[in-house]
Formats: C-alpha cells, sequence, structure tokens
C-alpha cells in the first residue's frame, strides 16, 4: 500500500511540472512605468531594480528553482501579490493620491527593514539594502513626494482608503 501511494505522489509530482504559469517578464520598458512620470536617479533605480522589481515590476528575474513544481506556482502567486502592492511598471497609472501615498510606504519600507523582504533575502542575498541604499531611496520617495501635487482635501484621507 506505501508504495503504491509513493508512486502515485511521484506520478503527480511529475505531472504537475506541465503545468506552469506564466512569467512575468517583458522585454521593453512599460508606457506606464515611473520613469515615464517621474524622476528616477540612475542610482535610485539601480537600487530598486536590484531589490524590488523581481516582485514589484512586470519584469522579473527568476531563479533555476522557478522550473520546479509547486515551487513556480509559489512564486507566481507572491510576485502577482507584491505587484497588487505596488508596481513600478504600472506606477505612472497611479492617481497624485495614490502615488504619494505608495511613496510614503517605500519609504517607511525601507527604513524599517521589512523590505525586501526576509524570505526573498534567503536567497537574494545581493538585494539586501546596505544603510545608504535605504537612506537612498527613502530620501527620494520623500522628495519625490514634494513633487506631486495631491489635493488637500485627500491627503488626510490617505491612510484610510489605501491597504498597506
Amino acid at each position: 500500500m506505501l508504495r503504491k501511494t509513493l508512486f502515485a505522489l511521484l506520478g503527480i509530482l511529475v505531472l504537475i511540472q506541465f503545468i506552469r504559469p506564466e512569467k512575468n517578464q517583458t522585454t521593453a520598458i512599460s508606457a506606464n512605468d515611473i520613469t515615464t512620470k517621474y524622476a528616477v536617479p540612475a542610482d535610485v533605480h539601480n537600487v530598486l531594480k536590484r531589490s524590488c522589481f523581481d516582485c514589484h515590476s512586470n519584469n522579473t528575474v527568476y531563479p533555476w528553482y522557478d522550473n520546479i513544481q509547486p515551487v513556480s506556482w509559489w512564486l507566481n502567486h507572491h510576485i502577482n501579490e507584491g505587484k497588487e502592492e505596488l508596481n513600478f511598471s504600472e506606477f505612472a497609472t497611479y492617481s497624485p493620491k495614490k502615488a504619494n501615498h505608495k511613496l510614503e510606504e517605500v519609504g517607511e519600507a525601507v527604513t524599517d527593514g521589512w523590505m525586501p523582504l526576509g524570505s526573498y533575502l534567503w536567497i537574494h542575498h545581493d538585494a539586501k539594502l546596505s544603510p545608504e541604499e535605504a537612506k537612498l531611496v527613502a530620501s527620494w520617495a520623500s522628495h519625490l513626494r514634494t513633487q506631486i501635487s495631491v489635493p488637500a482635501g485627500e491627503k488626510d484621507e490617505d491612510h484610510h482608503h489605501e491597504a498597506h
């Protein structure tokens, strides 16, 4: 009985290797990329690309283990969640209120150290932000927030309507 169960599990494991989610990869910069609407200095862009874009853009650089199911499904789910929260490839579509709030969250995330996620850093050691990089990104996000014009009546409502 145990042998039949093990063969069945092995068969299922082999079969699921053929069920693959769509990759989150593009060949060109999106027309709605943050860089199409806002200034992103090269040093900041390099940090964002290395530490944020795999989960927060339309272009993920996949690790080798993405070819193994069910790992690929888990990664795909995680990437989709990250993009729902913040997508730099679609940032130009955000309202001023939403853009302002997301930039506030970016500053908090890097300053407080909860982004990039610890689980991501286990494998992607190079994504870890140095204190200087965290300060650079937080400063950029703060400065950019001052450039975004949000109607006065909407600023106070940011935390009530946007999910963290």
